[in-house]
């Protein structure tokens, strides 16, 4: 695939949901890195921020975009793969983003269906799209987690937020989602009644990624709006996200669209038995 543009041939790139059940976990700030890890690796990767109240992935890039996902919603009937690469906005690093609304009430112009449209078009021009949703099971992540390839799973030691996270999991079990999901331990060093090893019980989830805690390198990258994997590259947290994207790209098959598949509230509510265990 060119940058950003559309590709002649009939495939898609892979589609990457980063989420949370609770905020304050580091969502935003690793998919800003992982994006530009990946991009690093000569790969096409674009992000499409889905916290459209109060998303950051500008901020933790230092963009100050000229358009944003509202726009493509105001000439939505005449965007196609060519004109949509106009509206997106380019970081430093080649990674290119389509930021959310600039303020909070624009949200609700942009419906879930619409939304959908803009992400299964982006995915055409990218060899990696990543989407940061917003906290929880709102009806625009649990879409998004249908049509992705790959769900990171984001979470903390910290009790509440691991309780939500295994709820959000077990959700995502009952939908038939649950194969595609990767938990990433955030700060897995950080101090905390439970430990790190203790994670894997506490989510019945054998396989975790785990990315160490570094509060003075994150913080400062994210005020500063820079990516710590562009500037603190020997910094261990930095190496994480490194990893991490070898992982993904090693796992990684382009695939041509799928017909249309029952709606994902039919799975939910549906009588039929899960499937046990979490397969990472």
């Amino acid at each position: 695939m060119t940058e950003g543009n559309p590709s002649s041939v009939s495939k898609r790139g892979e589609l990457i949901a980063v989420c949370s059940a609770k905020g304050g976990v580091g969502r935003t700030t690793l998919t800003a890195n992982l994006a530009v890890a990946l991009f690093k690796k000569n790969i096409q990767v674009g992000v499409l921020d889905g916290d459209l109240q109060f998303g950051d992935i500008s901020l933790a890039l230092d963009l100050h975009p000229t358009f944003t996902i509202k726009d493509v919603i105001e000439e939505l009937d005449q965007i196609d793969e060519h004109t949509l690469n106009s509206y997106l906005s380019r970081h430093d690093s080649g990674v290119k983003v389509l930021p959310p609304p600039e303020r909070p009430e624009f949200a609700e112009l942009v419906k879930v269906e619409d939304f959908m449209h803009i992400s299964d078009t982006l995915v055409r021009m990218f060899d990696y799209l990543l989407v940061d949703t917003g906290v929880g099971l709102q009806d625009l992540t649990v879409e998004v987690a249908e049509k992705a390839d790959q769900i990171l799973l984001v979470t903390n030691l910290e009790m509440a937020t691991l309780k939500n996270t295994k709820l959000m999991l077990e959700t995502f079990r009952k939908i038939g989602l649950h194969e595609k999901v990767t938990i990433i331990v955030n700060r897995s060093n950080m101090e905390s009644v439970i430990q790190a090893k203790d994670v894997s019980d506490i989510l019945g989830v054998n396989e975790l990624l785990y990315v160490p805690n570094d509060f003075q390198v994150t913080s400062q990258a994210l005020n500063l709006g820079i990516p710590f994997v562009v500037n603190q590259t020997k910094a261990e947290v930095s190496k994480a996200i490194y990893k991490m994207a070898e992982q993904l790209t090693s796992r990684r098959t382009i695939t041509t669209f799928k017909p249309a598949q029952p709606s994902i509230l039919s799975k939910l509510f549906s009588k039929k038995r899960p499937k046990e265990g979490v397969d990472e």
